[in-house]
């Protein structure tokens, strides 16, 4: 904790001196789905739960990768391992989350913000990316048969791996799972001559910095992979359409989706060739496919494998939360 914002959590101050930096200024403790986090007057200190295996090196590495181009992002400090966990340390972007700015911004400040991030997008595309570029926890949760959260970007490749591990779930719906891997037969080719860029992967309210109108940085690349450009619209677009599942903590709560509506329209003025793959509803009905079949055969939560389910069996016929969005 913090007294009168002054750092005095222990976890804070040794992750401050493993880092050599001072603790100095005020800090603030916010709550965060898989980490505790302190922003001061300078940096913002990240401390993880170690669920997630290596996922502050791998936003590091991808963080480097960012150095020279014209992403906006939070320049990196440190990051180790402790006795409290493995911790993260940036600098402090200006401004707050777009998640926190957007309720009280009129439309025109919310249309620039979204060119912004448009902007913002296409230079992370185009940044070159190593192949194959995956988180390990990522890689652990793809190859192992334990229960995980399965709250990731779409990996294609993967996605027939997936049906099979949810065919080995006692009391799986065999036929549902049969139209599936059909299904996904079907449209694999549809990604076969892709040429994957570096995805952000989890881009939502909480995950974007703003200031005065314009985005001042993306943050939190612990999900970042290489994968196909619209690979990105996956998390925009569902964010759009269901965001009051993307609270910014467990117990917080999320937008209005009727405040989200224009943001389709306005992230394609602003990068409209993410919009312009051949195929492209069929290419984003694949990527939701690929989060719900992760859901069903992996989340530890049955009540989420049961939404999971029930909304696999519209989306075989063409149907889901894209159907009402507009761009």
């Amino acid at each position: 904790m913090t007294d009168g914002g002054w750092a005095t959590d222990p976890a804070l101050l040794r992750t401050l001196a493993a880092a050599g930096l001072p603790a100095s200024g005020r800090f603030l403790a916010k709550a965060g789905w898989v980490s505790r986090v302190w922003v001061g007057d300078e940096y913002v200190v990240r401390l993880n739960n170690g669920l997630f295996r290596d996922a502050y090196r791998h936003e590091a590495e991808v963080v480097d990768l960012l150095v020279g181009s014209e992403v906006p992002h939070a320049r990196r400090l440190a990051h180790g391992d402790g006795p409290d966990g493995p911790w993260y340390i940036s600098e402090r972007l200006p401004g707050r989350s777009l998640h926190e700015a957007w309720p009280s911004a009129d439309s025109a400040t919310r249309q620039a913000i979204i060119e912004s991030l448009g902007a913002a997008l296409r230079a992370l595309h185009r940044v070159p990316v190593p192949a194959g570029l995956l988180p390990p926890w990522l890689s652990d949760a793809l190859a192992g048969g334990k229960p995980w959260h399965a709250y990731h970007p779409p990996v294609v490749s993967a996605t027939l791996q997936q049906v099979e591990a949810a065919r080995r779930l006692p009391g799986n719906d065999s036929g549902l799972l049969a139209d599936v891997a059909d299904w996904v037969q079907e449209r694999l080719a549809l990604f076969a001559s892709d040429e994957p860029v570096l995805v952000h992967g989890d881009l939502h309210g909480s995950n974007v910095m703003v200031d005065q109108g314009r985005v001042t940085g993306l943050i939190d690349f612990a999900e970042a992979l290489a994968q196909p450009a619209d690979a990105e619209l996956d998390t925009i677009l569902r964010w759009c359409a269901r965001p009051r599942e993307f609270p910014p903590t467990p117990d917080g709560r999320g937008l209005d989706e009727t405040t989200l509506a224009e943001v389709p329209g306005w992230m394609y003025g602003a990068y409209p060739e993410l919009f312009e793959r051949e195929h492209l509803r069929e290419r984003l009905n694949f990527y939701d496919m690929t989060m719900e079949i992760a859901l069903y055969a992996h989340h530890p939560q049955p009540d989420v494998r049961r939404v999971a389910r029930d909304r696999i069996a519209p989306l075989l016929s063409g149907h889901n939360h894209l159907d009402g969005l507009v761009w």
